[in-house]
């Protein structure tokens, strides 16, 4: 998927007509991946352009603690010139607001749709411990299954703290360990066993399991929806995370 710039709407000519065809080519795109179920890259990117949109239409003077970190020094001066640009051009101001206004208008609507998916995908989500959990629950492995029924994915697990405008956040950093395929020898706490025989530098883990019924794309949807899902569900059971 070709994504938008991070300054779209302020690139080059400020053209109402000119941006509306690039946003809903852009959200074209955007739908046609969430038709098939695929929410990932695609809503995040949906929601870091949407953000920018409403930080600069709110006020220029926070634009170094409201844009996403993944602008850089210029182009945040780029949008601050800008900015003033508008105050003295009334017509520039006019054409830029009524830009950014159907914009956010029209990318809120995608990311409704696209956060309908992403809720009843997570409302299908089974979670559950295999076997005791061990006291340190901030590392460990957990097995995704979906409707398939085919294959187990195992993947390893570490979850940390990140910070943002002054607040903290929960994080998962995955690593993909293999894929079992599901039977009566391969079940979750055989897995648990070989795993713990093989990977001694883990001799305790927590280990979880993430099954839906739904098939869904892995890497796209079903990995990110499980990965979120399991550190709130770590949070809420496990003292010391939260």
């Amino acid at each position: 998927m070709k994504s938008l710039s991070q300054t779209w709407f302020a690139d080059g000519y400020i053209d109402f007509e000119l941006k509306k065809y690039t946003l809903l080519a852009y959200l074209q795109e955007i739908n046609k991946c969430f038709n098939q179920n695929k929410l990932y890259p695609q809503l995040a990117d949906l929601i870091f352009h949407y953000n920018n949109l409403v930080a600069f239409r709110e006020n220029k003077k926070y634009l170094q603690e409201q844009f996403p970190r993944r602008l850089n020094g210029i182009q945040l001066e780029k949008l601050q010139v800008l900015y003033e640009s508008m105050i003295e051009d009334d017509s520039m101001m006019q054409e830029l607001e009524e830009i950014i206004n159907y914009s956010a208008h029209k990318m809120k609507a995608a990311i409704t749709s696209g956060t309908e998916i992403y809720e009843f995908v997570e409302d299908k989500l089974n979670i559950e411990p295999i076997g005791i959990v061990p006291l340190d629950h901030k590392e460990g492995y957990f097995f995704l299954c979906d409707g398939s029924f085919g294959n187990t994915h195992v993947y390893q697990y570490r979850i940390g703290i990140f910070e943002k405008h002054d607040e903290k956040y929960r994080s998962m950093i995955t690593d993909f360990v293999a894929t079992w395929q599901r039977s009566i020898v391969n079940s979750h706490h055989n897995i648990k066993a070989e795993l713990i025989r093989n990977r001694s530098f883990m001799p305790n883990p927590a280990v979880y399991a993430v099954e839906t019924t739904l098939s869904l794309p892995l890497e796209e949807t079903l990995l990110p929806i499980a990965k979120r899902s399991l550190v709130r569900y770590i949070a809420m059971n496990a003292p010391g995370i939260g």
